[in-house]
């Protein structure tokens, strides 16, 4: 559990009043934070993946790109419909630009935007692409030139837009009040 070892260090170092706890046991849910008297829980389901941006084309990393990271995973749509996890956070970790961004997203949500978009497959095959612009988007299967206004900041569809989940950090600062 690497992931959950990098995000459990982002949650210490930026939020200094919550304690943040591993399960000794695979449940679903791979961290739990909790306020400084162990009262008030948030339980996280952490998901990785590295950067894809380097290896796109170039007009996706031109100086008119806006992209900062652009990520790829696999959901296994029961797994996520029986979560038992209050949140699900997606790491990207920019590679050229050495960022940081999360998406914490609760997975009723999730599931709701990715049905929306594909359908209710067995497994969801997901991209996500954050900009610059503090945008996220879900982006598999959008059409070349849908996928340069992403690029270009430009883009607009709320179906695919989870940029209120960006970096929103509300669930676990409430606990570090």
């Amino acid at each position: 559990m690497p992931e959950s070892t990098l995000l459990q260090s982002h949650i210490e170092q930026h939020f200094k009043r919550v304690n943040v706890w591993i399960p000794s046991r695979d449940t679903g849910v791979d961290l739990l934070v909790s306020d400084s008297r162990s009262q008030r829980t948030v339980s996280l389901q952490v998901k990785f993946s590295k950067d894809f941006l380097y290896m796109m084309k170039p007009i996706f990393q031109d100086k008119d790109s806006q992209l900062r990271a652009c990520g790829w995973w696999t959901i296994n749509r029961e797994k996520l419909k029986k979560s038992v996890a209050d949140f699900w956070v997606f790491m990207l970790l920019g590679f050229n630009g050495r960022t940081k961004d999360f998406v914490l997203i609760p997975p009723e949500d999730l599931l709701k935007r990715l049905e929306s978009v594909h359908g209710s497959p067995k497994i969801f095959q997901t991209y996500l692409w954050v900009t610059t612009n503090k945008r996220c988007f879900e982006t598999r299967d959008l059409p070349p030139q849908d996928s340069l206004e992403v690029a270009r900041g430009r883009y607009e569809d709320q179906s695919r837009d989870l940029s209120q989940w960006l970096n929103n950090w509300t669930p676990v600062r409430q606990l570090n009040e």
